[in-house]
């Protein structure tokens, strides 16, 4: 895919989640402002820390907005106040619950064709951490997709949902610029261990949702600025109407969740704005070539 396409597309993935925090995380305009208090503490603590503090902006922008909604809500009973009752009552260790998978034939139906936009998904992924890194991952490609479909049935075996690549994971590599695939064994390994902790788990649940909004801003605001990083790095012309009119459609097709729908399947605003940026890209740049 060309750089126009590809920056289009990693632009979109950020965009298109971008109505999730905003519309969905702050039901409360106390939560709004808190939102705000979030992405500010994240901002100072990657401006004006250094070293370890620096590396975990994130968490460490985190907690530090979890406190001062503590102190709001909780001392100045200004929004909803934390319940740590939870935490306080769930054990140390345990098991978690595991299902054995239920086939319908009706579901597979239904879901199966997911896979499609999640190609889409994974693709503009692996060109969103290309254009961090600076390396070509393309031939990686196909380890990305068997490494998807082996781990949702997987998860599926025991009770999971689906998974896939996150956005959220890119977005916190290029905030720490840690982009080291070692770090994400390591952190897979941790995330099973807490698993068998239901005490952290209940620790999790006790994050404000506000908090985490804000969080998801600045994570998905950092993918939406990694696919433009790709158009200034490869001197993407916008003078040239095929570039132009390849990134503005994508943009709104991706931002605006344009959906398709075929029958009970609905191909939503990333899968679009993907399959239609490389259809377009290709109609228009044949077309120019025949003139």
């Amino acid at each position: 895919m060309p750089p126009v396409v590809t920056g289009s597309v990693v632009a979109v993935i950020g965009l298109n989640l971008a109505h999730i925090p905003v519309k969905n995380m702050a039901p409360t305009p106390f939560d709004a402002w808190m939102q705000v208090v979030t992405f500010v503490c994240v901002g100072l603590v990657a401006v004006f820390t250094r070293g370890m503090v620096q590396r975990l902006l994130i968490l460490m922008g985190l907690i530090v907005a979890s406190v001062v909604y503590a102190v709001l809500a909780n001392g100045l009973g200004l929004g909803k106040p934390l319940d740590l009752s939870g935490v306080a009552q769930a054990a140390w260790f345990g098991l978690p619950q595991f299902s054995a998978p239920v086939f319908s034939a009706h579901a597979m139906v239904l879901i199966a064709p997911v896979a499609i936009i999640l190609v889409a998904e994974n693709l503009g992924h692996i060109k969103a951490v290309t254009a961090m890194t600076g390396r070509d991952l393309d031939r990686y490609m196909g380890r990305a997709f068997m490494g998807d479909g082996v781990a949702t049935m997987v998860a599926g075996s025991v009770g999971g949902t689906g998974v896939t690549t996150y956005a959220e994971n890119i977005g916190v590599m290029a905030a720490t610029k840690i982009y080291s695939t070692a770090i994400f064994v390591v952190a897979g390994l941790m995330a099973i261990l807490l698993g068998f902790s239901p005490k952290f788990g209940a620790l999790i649940q006790t994050i404000p949702l506000a908090v985490m909004g804000g969080v998801s801003i600045v994570v998905f605001g950092l993918i939406a600025v990694a696919g433009a990083k790709i158009w200034v790095d490869n001197q993407v012309d916008f003078s040239d109407n095929k570039n132009l009119l390849v990134a503005a459609i994508t943009l709104v097709l991706g931002t605006g969740d344009f959906t398709l729908k075929f029958g009970d399947f609905a191909l939503g605003g990333i899968g679009t704005a993907t399959f239609g940026a490389i259809a377009l890209y290709a109609l228009l740049n044949r077309g120019a070539a025949a003139r």
